[in-house]
């Protein structure tokens, strides 16, 4: 004669069950998410983000400072403002003679 589960029983593996469909969901959200920021990194590398063109990355004094090839915005990545500034009080100056045509 086939044992029956507890109600509580039936509880528990339903639990375990949605968990375990929970974790998978979760897992497939993040492969998602990571492919997807992937895709959009090699859509968007080195391009200007007024114009859509491709940017030219200058070094100055140790520090990549990227241009537009067609607008000519100048476009800083994280912490390089802050490197600018750390190399003196004329340098901004300095380097906007450097862009000048």
């Amino acid at each position: 004669m086939p044992v029956q589960p507890t109600e509580k029983e039936e509880e528990y593996f339903a639990l375990q069950e949605f968990e375990r469909l929970k974790k998978l969901e979760q897992e497939k959200q993040q492969k998602l998410a990571a492919s997807e920021k992937e895709r959009l990194k090699k859509l968007h590398y080195m391009q200007c983000p007024k114009c859509g063109m491709h940017l030219v990355e200058i070094d100055y004094r140790g520090i990549k400072i990227d241009r537009c090839s067609d607008c000519e915005g100048i476009w800083l990545d994280k912490g390089e403002l802050a490197g600018l500034t750390n190399l003196g009080e004329n340098v901004l100056g300095k380097l906007f003679s450097v862009f000048r045509k």
